[in-house]
């Protein structure tokens, strides 16, 4: 079967963007907005925007821009801010009698509503809009992004599926380069939305079915596993994520991890050797790896002083470069390890230590009986006032693997946090509330909430019902209260045996130091196994949203599919993906001996997670 080359989307966005630069000839500036300079730089560059006659480039600020060329190019995301931003600096030039022509490139498409904004700011008639479709930036050669982290505050809190339709084209883009999907399969209401939107697209662009590189795709929404999402991060690159943030897969290595006058921005992917081969193992065993490679570096320096003259030409132009890449590499990544280390060991006043909240979170996972203690661990981050988003994330950690919180804990913990941290964020509270982030259990006529008792008996008379009946999906509802301990018992997700050697994993559960496996790799290693959905209702009706499954298509391979073929398989998330369920992927991919490639409309993590519904 022929590979999958994700690179492609890289050469697309370069070429859509020349197309539609080349609609202003001749020089032309450009204004970035904020939200898509990082995604630029990675898949264009300087270079390339000179090679294409743009003059300057400027961020997109509410200061006015008054020197520059006469032709002006925005490229921006659609959003009425962003409009009124534009409209403020096209006034800007009007008030002091500058003429330029205008092109606002909306990515990835107009939106009507900012028509409407431009009309009623006046400047209408002064710009030519055009989409501007830039699909996934390719992060790796098995990790694709979309890289709009919007869709969790539109689609999950305010019910918008503007970028859903993005979504849904990125994959009809997807099946016009690698062909139709074998099987798609899929679980929540957004992923229900896409496939619809998607099959309607092909419908009307009249893309008939065709032999497919791809086998599977698998949609999953965000809220099917936020706790995943919520607990700390313990691989290399997720570490990495949480302390440095990693923006398009690029980081930042400040002057005190690399030893110089300056920062240091450092591409993080497979062609980095070094990194390559730390990225996806738990943090306690990188350093080790690290120091070893520093090691076999230095011995291949030394051996080059005993070569001769003829040898060491040629040891200089072929080995040389690589040696130099790889000790620049292992300088920076045992910095970054010296500082995570830091981190995980010694904490603040207000922000403890990073081993002390990843043990407490496990205990958590595993115990229910450990409510109490993890009550007083996220009291006492409130009462010393540690970093905000943090603790939003333990509180909904905790409401999220307790299925909820009852209404005596949810108001004593509400009430110190908005004394301690602002009560404008009671707004915080009802859009964490909203997405399902944050859930106060609901009480009987007595005040109480329902019992254990009453819980298993509900449990026991489910598991009798049929799945996909008025009835089945009415008892769902019911036994929303304990969801999340009925799924981790029905799809084994708190390991009974010891899984924490993170030198040699034994499953999923390393990334999570032995205690826990994520929920949506689960999923996906069901869907892999099962070829979908199949037998696995009792399950799917605990978790939220639609699931839906189908079959389309056929393999390259031809029909029936011979066994020593590879399988591909795409798993999409929809509203983000973590570094820590990548990871986790990876190593599902290597014991499936199949390839898994990872989309995602962006990249998170639990800061990023409850960021998008802090009121500012």
């Amino acid at each position: 079967m022929a590979s999958v080359d994700t690179e492609i989307f890289k050469k697309l966005a370069r070429d859509t963007l020349t197309a539609t630069l080349g609609i202003f000839l001749g020089k032309k500036d450009l204004v970035i907005d904020n939200a898509l300079m990082n995604m630029l730089e990675r898949l264009m560059g300087m270079t390339f925007l000179r090679s294409n006659d743009v003059d300057r480039v400027y961020k997109l600020e509410q200061k006015e821009i008054l020197d520059g060329c006469e032709q002006r190019v925005f490229l921006v995301r659609p959003s009425i801010c962003v409009m009124k931003k534009i409209a403020a600096h096209i006034n800007a030039d009007k008030r002091s009698r500058k003429l330029r022509k205008y092109l606002i490139l909306a990515v990835p498409r107009r939106l009507h509503i900012c028509d409407l904004v431009l009309e009623q700011e006046g400047v209408f008639g002064y710009v030519q809009i055009e989409e501007l479709n830039l699909s996934f930036v390719p992060l790796d050669v098995d990790l694709i992004s979309l890289e709009n982290d919007s869709v969790l505050n539109s689609f999950f809190m305010e019910g918008d599926c503007t970028w859903l339709h993005s979504v849904a084209m990125s994959i009809v883009n997807f099946q016009m380069y690698f062909g139709t999907f074998q099987n798609v399969c899929g679980q929540g209401r957004g992923a229900k939305i896409v496939h619809d939107l998607v099959k309607t697209s092909m419908n009307e662009r009249n893309i008939r079915p065709a032999n497919s590189k791809i086998d599977q795709l698998i949609l999953i929404d965000r809220n099917v596993d936020y706790t995943t999402a919520l607990c700390s991060q313990l691989t290399y690159e997720g570490m990495l994520d949480d302390i440095f943030e990693i923006k398009c897969g690029t980081v930042t290595f400040e002057k005190d991890i690399t030893n110089s006058d300056r920062p240091i921005q450092k591409i993080l992917n497979s062609n980095d050797v070094v990194f390559n081969s730390i990225r996806n193992m738990h943090f306690f065993g990188v350093f080790n790896v690290c120091k070893a490679k520093a090691k076999e570096i230095k011995v291949a320096y030394d051996s080059s002083k005993e070569k001769s003259v003829g040898e060491l030409k040629n040891f200089v132009h072929s080995e040389l470069p690589a040696l130099q890449a790889q000790h620049k590499s292992v300088t920076l990544h045992i910095g970054a390890c010296e500082k995570m280390m830091t981190r995980l060991q010694k904490g603040t006043k207000h922000r403890p230590m990073l081993k002390e909240t990843a043990d407490t979170e496990h205990a958590l996972l595993q115990d229910s009986g450990y409510y109490a203690d993890y009550y007083n661990f996220v009291e006492e981050r409130i009462h010393r006032q540690s970093e905000m988003a943090d603790t939003l994330r333990l509180l909904c950690l905790m409401s999220c693997v307790c299925s909820g919180l009852d209404k005596k804990t949810y108001k004593e913990l509400k009430e110190q946090f908005l004394r301690s941290y602002g009560f404008r964020h009671l707004i915080t509270f009802f859009n964490l509330k909203k997405v399902g982030l944050l859930d106060e259990l609901q009480s009987n006529s007595k005040g109480q909430t329902t019992s254990l008792s009453i819980e298993s008996n509900l449990n026991r008379f489910a598991d009798k019902i049929p799945a996909g009946s008025s009835i089945a999906s009415s008892l769902a509802n019911l036994q929303k209260k304990d969801s999340f301990r009925i799924v981790c018992k029905k799809l084994s997700l708190i390991p009974r045996e010891d899984s924490s050697n993170n030198q040699t994993p034994k499953d999923m559960s390393y990334v999570f130091d032995g205690a826990y496996i994520p929920l949506s790799c689960r999923l996906v290693e069901q869907a892999i196994d099962r070829n979908g959905w199949k037998n696995l209702e009792d399950v799917l009706r605990h978790l939220p949203g639609d699931t839906f499954e189908e079959n389309q298509g056929k393999s390259m391979k031809g029909g029936g599919g011979a066994r020593d073929h590879k399988k591909t398989v795409v798993v999409y998330f929809i509203g983000g993906v973590t570094y820590t369920e990548v990871a986790a992927l990876r190593y599902l991919a290597k014991e499936k001996k199949c390839k898994i490639i990872i989309a995602a409309t962006s990249i998170l993590n639990g800061k990023r997670l409850i960021q998008q519904f802090i009121e500012s």
